[in-house]
């Protein structure tokens, strides 16, 4: 059975860019879902980079939007109805991953190890390589200060915080290494798992 690639790190730690990279290698029936996918399809959800980009000349959007808070510090906290919602998330993904496409999830585990284990129930019986994407609190502040969809200081707050109590088959680091090399790598840790 095809492996669910799970990509867990930071805001701006370059997840996206190596889960494209790894398509290009894996081939074409891999698809990337994560949570900014579940984030848009909530109510209000395709008005948060709206919301995010209109507050950019203060300190960051301060208040619920939907079932998601952000804080003018860069933090984001989760209703127990974004919980609900993302339970159900999960267990579309597993239903995905049972069919045989190959799946690459795009993560932000937000609860780091208790956010794993929520993920790693609604994926039981499946294959998972589990893979930490870090970069440095430094470099992944100055990759958002250059996307006009983030809130400044979330990069800088979740580069280390996402992977407390996570435990990985592989961990890429991004801070020197090119989105393609990490891909190259993780491609190269599934030829294995094949072997």
């Amino acid at each position: 059975m095809t492996p669910v690639v799970v990509l867990n790190g930071g805001s701006s730690s370059g997840k996206t860019s190596i889960a494209r990279s790894l398509q290009r290698l894996l081939g074409p029936t891999w698809m990337t879902l994560g949570v900014d996918d579940l984030v848009r399809a909530l109510p209000g959800g395709d008005e948060v980079d709206d919301l995010i980009r209109a507050q950019q000349d203060r300190d960051g959007p301060e208040g619920a939007q939907g079932s998601i808070e952000f804080g003018p510090d860069g933090s984001v906290t989760v209703s127990e109805d974004f919980r609900r919602a993302e339970a159900a998330w999960y267990a579309g993904l597993a239903v995905i991953g049972r069919c045989g496409t190959g799946l690459i999830l795009d993560e932000v585990f937000l609860g780091g190890g208790s956010s794993q284990k929520r993920l790693a129930a609604a994926l039981s019986g499946l294959p998972v390589v589990w893979v930490g994407v870090h970069c440095t609190p430094e470099v992944a502040a100055a990759r958002e200060r250059g996307r006009p969809d983030r809130v400044v200081g979330m990069a800088r707050l979740q580069a280390e915080r996402v992977h407390e109590g996570v435990i990985y088959d592989l961990v890429v680091e991004t801070t020197a290494t090119s989105a393609a090399d990490c891909a190259s790598a993780i491609a190269s840790h599934l030829t294995a798992l094949e072997g």
